[in-house]
């Protein structure tokens, strides 16, 4: 252990990490494994579908469309995933390629071909009757191409969290479930938690609580949002079809949907979403679970016109949310006038993937002060001048 963090008197833990979701479970793992004392604090149980973590399947890419700053990051969280496969005992990771999938002349599709070209990732590039032939369970239009991403699958959210959390657990850290913090007080020397339970004292404290930020942060609440997201599962004509060896993951932009999916991992359904334009949640513990006809109409048309191997009635559909900045980039970094708090939130719905990461260079910054990562462009500075606690 660092010596600037051998616990102070009457310190509970070196470090404290609100919300065990995604990323707060990868944050205890990395903590836990640098010999930190840590505490976590969830006020659900591990591996819950309150925030972002619900729904069997979250895609892995390389060939970033959100733009390729990312692809260091999502490098590094590769290997970082077999990491936790190897120490857990577990398969969180799959890859089994990933189709990106629509005009080349658009933005999306063109920040995928510039990751490509600056960080030379394996890929293919697929047109016309080829495509057509190599992939039929798509139906192309004249103007799209398919990028195959090479280094793209599949991973499993629920065990992906249950297992950061069960390794971090193994390593030393405490968390503390069905636990709701209700303030956080910071000062010169340290934090103090007050949750419904009891009261505890940290030298720094990790909020990682997604759609509930604003709850700890008044000056992220004109800022961050929740967000509503629908998923949907159809059943195939021919479910072999759809299997990961002859179906990678996809994201297929047009007529101002995203359409993403994931092949079938139960050999009955397979996942297909449309995750354009999620609807604002105004109290994230008031969370619709209810999918309305028209959210089912309108994924049912598109699944109908782009992947006609699919029978277009949807046979389930849940409800996640997530935290949205808005420039649709994280925020990592150190909170603008709070001593010793540190957050990792607003990952605007592409935050799964390379949530290993997050919990390193989290890690870093808590430990070590800085990062060797490159995340200039998350920084918090860039939209909060005068943050404070509530």
């Amino acid at each position: 252990m660092n010596k600037g963090y051998e616990r102070g008197v009457n310190m509970h833990a070196d470090v404290a990490v609100i919300g065990v979701g995604t990323m707060g479970s990868m944050a205890l793992w990395q903590l836990a494994k640098r010999g930190i004392s840590v505490l976590g604090f969830e006020q659900y149980g591990i591996g819950n579908d309150r925030s972002a973590a619900g729904g069997e399947s979250r895609l892995f890419r390389t060939a970033y469309m959100e733009g390729q700053e990312y692809v260091p990051l999502l490098q590094e969280a590769r290997h970082l995933w077999k990491e936790l496969e190897s120490e857990a005992g577990t398969t969180l990771l799959t890859l089994n390629g990933g189709l990106m999938i629509g005009d080349p002349n658009t933005e999306v599709m063109k920040n995928v071909l510039k990751s490509i070209e600056a960080f030379n990732l394996e890929h293919e590039i697929l047109a016309g009757k080829y495509a057509e032939q190599r992939y039929p369970q798509h139906r192309l239009f004249s103007e799209d191409i398919m990028i195959l991403d090479k280094n793209a699958g599949f991973l499993r959210p629920e065990l992906a969290v249950i297992s950061a959390a069960d390794r971090a657990e193994n390593l030393g850290a405490k968390i503390h479930r069905y636990t709701k913090v209700k303030d956080i007080h910071s000062d010169k020397l340290g934090v103090t938690i007050t949750t419904d339970k009891e009261e505890y004292r940290v030298g720094k404290v990790l909020i990682t609580t997604g759609p509930w930020t604003g709850k700890f942060l008044s000056g992220f609440k004109t800022v961050y949002e929740a967000r509503r997201l629908v998923l949907t599962w159809f059943t195939a004509k021919d479910i072999d079809m759809f299997k990961p060896d002859r179906f990678p993951i996809f994201a297929r932009m047009r007529k101002g949907f995203r359409l993403t999916g994931t092949p079938t991992l139960d050999g009955t359904m397979v996942k297909a979403s449309n995750t354009k334009d999620p609807v604002y949640v105004k109290e994230p513990a008031n969370l619709n679970r209810d999918v309305n006809v028209d959210e089912l109409r309108t994924v049912s048309d598109a699944v109908r016109e782009l992947i006609p191997g699919l029978k277009p009635d949807p046979v389930r559909a849940s409800v996640y949310m997530d935290s949205y900045s808005p420039d649709d980039h994280s925020v990592i970094g150190s909170v603008p006038g709070m001593e010793n708090v540190l957050i990792a939130s607003g990952f605007s719905g592409h935050g799964f993937k390379m949530s290993p990461v997050i919990g390193k260079i989290t890690t870093e910054l808590l430990i070590d002060g800085k990062t060797s990562y490159p995340i200039n462009h998350l920084s918090p500075n860039r939209f909060f001048q005068n943050v404070s606690s509530t």
